[in-house]
């Protein structure tokens, strides 16, 4: 897929919004990514994820054993990830606020891990999962991700391939432009903002 294919089928399914948003980091945006719109269409989610996998070097397709995401987020695309690659996907969830395997899902040690997301933004989210990985005896060999949009912020051990590498500029919330001020701002993401202190 094209660069091209790829935005117009975040645009055709409303998941690239346009307007002034409270980003899951508590900056402030123009642009809104909720993946989880692309991804509700099982044949878009699965169309992404083929071009996903075929993005990756060969001798890193070869090597993966297993794909590992955490969730929410990142549990389908996780998924279609592992049907793209003809492989089993887990998952991760933070039940006590650290990611951990649950459900009964084992790693083998030293089992070949894709660590799979939907957006990157600062890359935490996707360093804790590798850690968790790494602590459940997994060998993360590479993460991927439908969306970067760190504008080159994010940076992990290992290689980091993205579908679609998007730099939208984002702002503290006392250093907006005049046209993002001008706009009321909405919070449209999932994870609860944390107060500033």
């Amino acid at each position: 897929m094209t660069e091209d294919e790829i935005l117009a089928e975040f645009r055709a399914s409303d998941a690239l919004l346009e307007g002034h948003f409270i980003l899951s980091s508590g900056r402030h945006g123009a642009q809104y990514l909720q993946c989880a719109r692309l991804l509700m269409n099982p044949a878009r989610a699965a169309r992404v994820a083929a071009a996903l996998a075929d993005k990756l070097p060969g001798n890193i397709r070869r090597s993966i054993d297993i794909v590992v995401s955490p969730a929410m987020g990142g549990v389908i695309i996780g998924h279609e990830m592992g049907r793209a690659l003809g492989l089993d996907a887990l998952f991760l969830e933070r039940p006590e606020g650290t990611f951990e395997l649950r459900r009964g899902f084992r790693l083998q040690p030293g089992q070949k891990v894709l660590m799979m997301e939907d957006v990157v933004t600062t890359g935490l989210s996707s360093r804790e999962a590798i850690q968790a990985i790494q602590d459940a005896g997994g060998d993360v060999i590479a993460a991927g991700a439908l969306i970067d949009r760190s504008n080159g912020a994010a940076q992990f051990d290992v290689p980091f391939f993205p579908l679609l590498t998007l730099d939208v500029p984002s702002y503290a919330a006392d250093e907006l432009p005049p046209e993002l001020a001008a706009i009321p701002a909405i919070k449209p993401g999932s994870r609860t903002e944390t107060p500033a202190g």
